[in-house]
């Protein structure tokens, strides 16, 4: 991939940091996460409502550069309205595009989250592009963890 590094600002990514998606908190959620880049500042919060192995809801709520909160608002549209295994396997598949850690099977990422995977040409943006996907896997777990524990849930092997 060629190209300098502002060509990572493409208009989805500028529209999505200067109007964020489901910003804001979930006070509903049954799963929370956070994640901080010491690197830069960056803080991001994630919430998630999830029911019957879908997630119903998600929010986040954060402070950070235009790839960190247009990511966070890329990736709850990528996830909300999935089921827990679908969203989960979106957010590994979005970490690993992003990391430069693709595998030879993984389906393209849509066009603009692969706009947003590009920071894998910028190391130091990388993080700033992941830290609210992280988030998400771990509340993602949270909210797994928490509807298969739920009274009349069925218990995992």
């Amino acid at each position: 991939m060629t190209g300098s590094p502002a060509d990572i600002y493409s208009e989805a990514i500028l529209d999505h940091a200067r109007h964020p998606r489901r910003r804001g908190r979930l006070e509903d959620s049954c799963a929370h996460a956070e994640g901080f880049n010491p690197l830069c500042g960056d803080r991001v919060e994630v919430w998630i409502d999830a029911a019957d192995g879908v997630v119903r809801k998600t929010r986040f709520e954060g402070v950070g550069c235009a790839i960190s909160t247009a990511s966070a608002s890329m990736m709850t549209d990528a996830i909300a309205g999935r089921s827990i295994a679908d969203a989960r396997a979106s957010v590994e598949r979005f970490i690993r595009a992003a990391t430069g850690r693709d595998l030879p099977d993984d389906p393209p990422l849509p066009g603009d989250l692969e706009a947003l995977a590009s920071v894998r040409r910028l190391p130091m943006r990388v993080k700033c592009a992941t830290l609210a996907w992280r988030a998400a896997a771990s509340a993602l777990d949270d909210a797994d963890q928490d509807l298969t524990s739920a009274p009349g849930a069925e218990t995992k092997p």
